[in-house]
């Protein structure tokens, strides 16, 4: 009887038992001394090697436009813009996306905060914040955290108005 409950006992020493410490292993690379890092030069593109290309320069934006547009997709829009020596004047805009809702932007809800190199309008109230820029033959307007300005789900669907300044029409 004395070895049965002896047994118990051996187990229990037995996972008490230490065993000895192994020997700390040396990093190589902790041991290299450190050495003053060397200067990186950045290397062009190779479609853009030998080609002088210049920065685009920064002029005022003038655009105005009262448009009306569709999509592929079934959705539509309209946009009143006036914008003079980079001052936006008059911005309305609808776009109803369908089965997602509408969003609606409105001037009166907002202040304009740049002129260049981007036309900015910002919303206060609700963080709202559009952009206007010139690209190519075109106007760019786009809406940054504006979930406020729309119905539903409808902002993860909006995309960017683009003005032709040719002709004035908006896509």
């Amino acid at each position: 009887m004395r070895v049965i409950h002896a047994l118990p006992l051996a187990f229990l020493l037995g996972a008490c038992a230490t065993s000895e410490p192994e020997p700390a292993t040396v990093d190589p690379v902790a041991t290299v001394k450190k050495q003053s890092p060397e200067r990186i030069k950045s290397q062009p593109l190779k479609h853009l090697l030998g080609r002088n290309l210049k920065p685009i320069p920064d002029h005022e934006l003038d655009v105005r436009t009262k448009c009306s547009f569709r999509d592929v997709a079934g959705g539509r829009g309209s946009m009143d813009l006036q914008v003079t020596k980079a001052e936006v004047k008059r911005f309305v805009a609808e776009v109803t996306i369908p089965k997602q809702g509408m969003c609606r932007f409105d001037m009166k809800n907002f202040v304009q905060t740049a002129r260049l190199p981007n036309v900015v309008l910002t919303d206060a109230a609700s963080g709202c914040v559009v952009r206007m820029w010139e690209q190519e033959k075109g106007v760019t307007i786009a809406f940054n955290a504006c979930q406020s300005k729309c119905g539903g789900d409808a902002f993860s669907y909006l995309w960017p108005i683009m003005v032709d300044t040719r002709n004035g029409r908006c896509s």
